[in-house]
């Protein structure tokens, strides 16, 4: 069976991932699938930095403003929508494009993860949600600690399905969810091309202390006074970036200034760790786009280098 084509943008934070999506969505008659993680809530738009409609400019975008804040998302459940979607956006005759910077979620999609089919035991699952209605998710999340502190850091204690999950899978293969994934034979399920934007490093962290400065000035302090004032607390959304570091100066536990240098620091971390991620779990072609480098040019050698790659004519 002949594998669908696909197309998938990565790179840290603020290198610059959402423009190039839209130009090469323009030239191959495409529509973007969001890959970012914190994009489908609908309320948080600066702070994840979702491209408003004059910069979509006529682009179709998909998962992004599907759920409500308080709501949890994994990425068992983006390779639930993306994958039909793919099929959806070809069966149109237009060109799928997943762009983001969530690792395992575009994982998911793109190889054959089966997050539901092994490692089952319904009756340990049963005891654990039992534990969790009487006990608080805060104690089952203890747990996932104590076998699978990666797990546990990447899972927040209200998503108590992801973490109840996690947990059945160390108890029946021994094996926390990144080594049972990880085990899983890697089938690429596509025609596919992942192309990586970097940036030297300092000049990638000044554009990420300039997104923020930005953000500030567009209204993101109003954009998560607003969740705060409606009671959005200890839940998957306002863990991100952005929100977190907000939320501490809002119940007073830091001043906005120092709010502010966090939330850049941790943006800088956070660049940091995904581009370690992609050059560790994923087969990249990587593309340097710092400034010394001409845009038209760079783009036109991505664009030439993907047509190549998946045959387009």
């Amino acid at each position: 069976m002949k594998k669908e084509k696909l197309l998938v943008i990565i790179g840290p934070t603020a290198v610059g991932k959402t423009k190039l999506s839209i130009e090469l969505a323009k030239r191959l008659n495409g529509e973007i699938i969001s890959g970012d993680s914190m994009q489908i809530y609908r309320g948080m738009d600066i702070g994840t930095a979702k491209a408003a409609p004059d910069e979509m400019d006529g682009v179709r975008h998909h998962l992004i403003d599907i759920k409500d804040p308080d709501e949890s998302f994994s990425a068992a459940e983006f390779q639930e929508l993306a994958r039909p979607l793919i099929t959806d956006i070809h069966s149109r005759g237009k060109f799928p494009i997943i762009a983001g910077g969530t690792g395992m979620y575009i994982q998911s999609v793109i190889y054959d993860y089966q997050f539901t089919e092994q490692a089952s035991d319904p009756e340990y699952r049963q005891m654990l949600e039992k534990e969790a209605e009487a006990r608080g998710n805060e104690f089952i999340h203890k747990k996932l600690s104590d076998a699978d502190p990666e797990s546990a850091q990447r899972i927040h204690p209200n998503n108590v399905r992801r973490v109840i999950r996690a947990l059945e899978i160390f108890r029946c293969t021994g094996k926390t969810m990144t080594e049972f994934l990880n085990e899983q034979e890697k089938v690429l399920l596509y025609d596919l091309v992942i192309v990586g934007l970097t940036m030297e490093r300092s000049e990638l962290y000044e554009r990420i202390d300039h997104r923020v400065d930005l953000m500030m000035e567009q209204g993101l302090l109003a954009e998560a006074k607003q969740l705060h004032e409606n009671g959005i607390r200890d839940c998957q959304s306002v863990q991100a970036i952005g929100y977190k570091e907000l939320f501490a100066y809002f119940d007073g536990k830091s001043s906005l200034e120092d709010a502010v240098d966090q939330l850049k620091q941790n943006s800088r971390r956070y660049a940091k760790r995904q581009l370690t991620w992609f050059r560790n779990k994923m087969d990249v072609e990587w593309f340097d786009v710092s400034s010394p480098h001409d845009a038209n040019d760079r783009f036109n050698e991505i664009f030439t280098y993907i047509a190549g790659k998946l045959q387009l004519s």
